[in-house]
């Protein structure tokens, strides 16, 4: 006569929360599956419709044509939405405008620096696709042919730079303060390149060259 046990089976609890596991893992992949599939298809109708958000119907496109200006002219670039201006900049443009420098690509440096309305950016750090209908300039469109600004001649006379990487961020970031005040203080001229890193260390020429070309502006 076989004896009854209660205890439990424990190859059977095993058998029973893995089968438990699989339906779970198997219903949350539909579940998933079909968010995911609703989304797209939600997305596509409302394109069709015309009633899509622009970044919807950017996300769909994958690649985007968008008009920039840049010193002053018109250009038509085919970029993804995620690009950056750096990247539109450097890779994009026709003829590529690499004076606008990629170091750290993560906006701790400077390097990169244009100038958007009036006003210093780091390029690494904006969406192409948002600058469309905005004045860029870069370092290629601050002198005039051969003529350089008073700050890039100042910068030559001052010896205020070495290596280069850092040169053009530099001039954009006080050229954007000198537009506005040609009579800055030594302390404002710091503030406006605060942003900026010199790994060679010319930093007192660069305020020199600054001061020099701030009084040529008018500014004393």
């Amino acid at each position: 006569m076989t004896q009854r046990t209660d205890e439990p089976d424990p190859a059977r609890e095993d058998a029973n929360a893995l089968s438990r596991r699989r339906f779970l893992k198997g219903a949350g992949e539909v579940a998933a599956g079909g968010v995911i599939a609703s989304g797209l298809i939600g997305a596509t109708a409302r394109t069709a419709a015309g009633s899509a958000s622009a970044a919807e119907v950017e996300t769909l496109a994958g690649e985007v044509d968008i008009e920039l200006t840049i010193n002053g002219a018109k250009q038509t670039l085919k970029v993804e939405p995620r690009t950056t201006l750096l990247s539109a900049l450097r890779n994009h443009c026709s003829p590529t405008l690499t004076g606008t420098k990629l170091v750290c690509d993560r906006g701790n440096c400077g390097a990169c620096t244009v100038i958007v309305d009036g006003s210093p950016r780091y390029a690494c750090l904006q969406l192409a696709v948002d600058l469309r209908g905005k004045e860029i300039r870069t370092i290629e469109g601050l002198a005039t042919g051969d003529e350089l600004t008073p700050l890039q001649d100042e910068f030559c006379k001052q010896d205020a730079l070495m290596c280069g990487f850092c040169t053009p961020g530099f001039l954009m970031s006080i050229t954007a303060a000198l537009e506005k005040k040609p009579n800055c203080s030594l302390e404002e001229v710091k503030q406006s390149c605060a942003g900026n890193v010199c790994r060679c260390g010319t930093y007192p020429h660069i305020f020199t060259a600054a001061l020099a070309a701030g009084k040529r502006m008018g500014g004393r």
